[in-house]
């Protein structure tokens, strides 16, 4: 059920809820342009905004108070990765976060540690390579605590990147990337896309074999999905642009599997790919990781932050008023920003746990289900688990449930039967 809810209503169970939460998204919804696929909550040529959206947004974090005694990291018990071993993680997404000049960055970053406190935490900025302003402001963000960047590449392919309206690039791509290794961040994730307009199997396979020489410790690849109401919808609907059929996606799919492993990076959920190191840590999960991503996948309570934020903080998901001047006007009249509040019941939450989780290779597993729902997972969907193992799309066993290969090609009809 979502339902508007009263500001100071909001405040108390947010004030409440928030004790103990180790994971906060930032959001800074200023892009240079907006791509021509994108339906974020962002929006271009606002930087007369930016001081006094960050003055608004660092007073919402701050709000936060009560978690900023994060609790302490778990040792794994044998190979169960639950949300208690998971590092805590600061997450500055977009829009595009490094538009953000250097005093308001460390504005930011300032008030994220009274909530996360960022030493031993993951602290990732999101960047595009057009707007990164050079190994300067790179080292600048390393002096701040900032120990993790993800760069939009999205494709190596120039006249692809104007179509899909990014401001860069490839070569401004690779000199991005090697700026942020020469400013000393040894923790770097590139997005890609595949199924982009005109892109041949061919294509995508070069761009593959490229990048896995640029020796980047994550990757993360995801199939162009067609939003409705951006302008990219409207010029495939209306036939000015071809995109592959979805046939032709799984055969790009298929090449990444490939590439990557060959390259010896380890897929640890459906689109993500990291280094691992040796000695293999306790957890069977690569070393360079995403662990705010992680929290998502292991339907971890996280805090959010910003214009159209989105929270989740069980028995309730909440989001923030997605206009930038709304935003900075509720938050400057004393008002929680909070527009939405959805209410979770017992079964919203395993149903989302099962679905979430199974994005990881690992799967769901049945401690971390009991940890998190309170009640063994085939209490709950003993009937689904026992179907989709007869038909092959998962694995089910006393550690838990995972998807099959070709339970991986398939995983939105497997997820809908938790729905």
């Amino acid at each position: 059920m979502t339902r508007i809810v009263p500001g100071e209503v909001v405040a108390d169970w947010r004030a409440a809820a928030a004790h103990g939460v180790r994971h906060l998204y930032i959001h800074v919804p200023f892009c240079h342009r907006r791509c021509s696929y994108c339906d974020f909550n962002t929006y271009a040529n606002m930087e007369d905004r930016m001081a006094a959206y960050v003055d608004a947004l660092c007073a919402e974090v701050r709000s936060f108070a009560d978690a900023a005694s994060c609790p302490p990291v778990s040792e794994p018990a044998g190979d169960a990765l639950t949300r208690a071993t998971l590092r805590p993680t600061v997450f500055l997404g977009g829009g595009t976060p490094s538009m953000l000049p250097e005093p308001l960055m460390e504005q930011v970053l300032a008030a994220a540690n009274t909530v996360v406190p960022l030493r031993g935490a993951e602290v990732t900025v999101e960047c595009n390579p057009g707007t990164v302003l050079g190994r300067d402001y790179l080292r600048a963000l390393r002096a701040m605590g900032v120990n993790r960047l993800s760069m939009g590449v999205q494709s190596l392919h120039d006249p692809t990147l104007r179509v899909l309206g990014r401001i860069h690039t490839a070569a401004e791509a690779r000199a991005s990337y090697n700026d942020a290794r020469a400013a000393g961040f040894d923790r770097i994730n590139l997005d890609f896309m595949f199924g982009l307009p005109g892109q041949t199997a061919a294509q995508w396979d070069a761009t593959l074999r490229e990048i896995v020489t640029w020796g980047a410790d994550h990757f993360a690849l995801y199939s162009l999905i067609l939003e409705a109401r951006t302008p990219l919808y409207a010029q495939v609907t209306s036939g000015r642009v071809s995109v592959p059929d979805d046939d032709a996606t799984a055969i790009m799919y298929e090449l990444a599997m490939e590439r990557f492993a060959a390259a010896g990076y380890v897929q640890y959920e459906i689109s993500n790919w990291a280094l691992s190191i040796a000695p293999e840590p306790a957890i069977p999960i690569p070393h360079h990781a995403c662990h705010h991503n992680l929290a998502y996948w292991l339907n971890a309570d996280y805090l959010a932050a910003g214009a159209g934020a989105h929270g989740h903080l069980y028995p309730r998901r909440y989001a923030d008023v997605p206009g930038i001047d709304d935003y900075i006007g509720c938050v400057r009249a004393g008002e929680t920003p909070v527009a939405e509040v959805t209410e979770l019941s017992p079964r919203d939450l395993a149903a989302e746990t099962m679905f979430m989780g199974l994005r990881l290779n690992l799967g769901v597993g049945a401690a971390h289900f009991r940890e998190r729902c309170g009640v063994a997972m085939d209490v709950v969907f003993g009937a689904e688990l026992a179907e989709l193992a007869a038909a092959g799309l998962i694995e089910y066993d006393e550690r838990g449930a995972r998807l099959t290969p070709r339970g991986r090609m398939l995983g939105n009809q497997v997820f809908s039967r938790f729905v």
